[in-house]
C-alpha cells in the first residue's frame, strides 16, 4: 500500500533541501534576456535535467560513488565550487550574455544540476531508496520525487510573470541578489564537506 508518512517525509526533505522559493530569483537571473518560449523551455528543462539525475542516482547511486571511489564530503565540495564559480558571474554580470549554446547550458548546468539536483537531494534520495523496506515504500518514494520535480517545475515556469512586473532594472537587482544568495550557499556547502573530512579523520 501507499505510504502516506514516507511519501510525505521525503517530499518534505526535498523541499527543504531543493527550496523552490529560493530558486526563484536564480533561475530569472539566469533566464534574464531569453525570449518567452525559450524561457518556459528551460523551465522543463532545468526540472527534466534534475529529475533525470536524481532517478539514476537513486536507483544506483551508490554503487556509482563506491566504485569512482567518491565520498559524500567530497560530492558536497565540488557541487559548491561549481556553484561558487556560477555566483560569481551572477555578481558580475557575465550571465547577461545569453547565447543560444548558453540557453542549453544554464538549463543543464547549474539549474538542473547542482542547484536542483545537488549533493544534498542526491543523499536523501540515496538513503531513502535504500530505507524502503517494502514496494508500497518504494512507490512512495519515487511518488514523493516525481512530485517535488512538478512543483519545482511550476514554480520555475511561473516565475517567468515575475519579468513582466519588474522590467529590466528589476531583473539586474534580482541578478545580484542572486549572486549573493548563491556564493553563500556555496561557501556553506564547501564548510559542510570540509567539516565532514575533518570529522571522519
Amino acid at each position: 500500500m501507499f505510504d502516506f508518512a514516507v511519501f510525505g517525509s521525503l517530499f518534505l526533505t526535498l523541499f527543504v533541501i531543493m527550496d523552490p522559493p529560493g530558486i526563484t530569483p536564480i533561475f530569472l537571473a539566469l533566464t534574464a534576456g531569453r525570449p518567452a518560449k525559450v524561457q518556459r523551455r528551460m523551465a522543463w528543462q532545468a526540472a527534466a535535467v534534475a529529475f533525470g539525475v536524481i532517478t539514476v542516482f537513486g536507483i544506483c547511486g551508490q554503487q556509482i560513488l563506491d566504485y569512482l571511489h567518491i565520498t559524500t564530503p567530497a560530492l558536497m565540495i565540488a557541487g559548491g565550487l561549481l556553484l561558487l564559480l556560477i555566483a560569481l558571474d551572477l555578481l558580475t554580470g557575465k550571465s547577461e550574455e545569453p547565447t543560444q549554446t548558453k540557453d542549453v547550458n544554464v538549463a543543464l548546468v547549474p539549474l538542473g544540476m547542482p542547484l536542483l539536483a545537488g549533493p544534498g537531494a542526491i543523499v536523501s534520495v540515496i538513503l531513502a531508496v535504500q530505507h524502503a523496506d517494502s514496494a508500497g515504500a518504494q512507490i512512495s518514494v519515487w511518488a514523493a520525487i516525481a512530485a517535488m520535480h512538478v512543483v519545482l517545475w511550476l514554480v520555475m515556469r511561473y516565475s517567468l510573470l515575475i519579468i513582466r512586473v519588474i522590467k529590466d532594472g528589476g531583473v539586474v537587482l534580482v541578478t545580484r541578489l542572486a549572486g549573493m544568495m548563491l556564493s553563500a550557499l556555496a561557501v556553506q556547502q564547501i564548510i559542510n564537506g570540509i567539516t565532514q573530512v575533518i570529522e571522519a579523520r
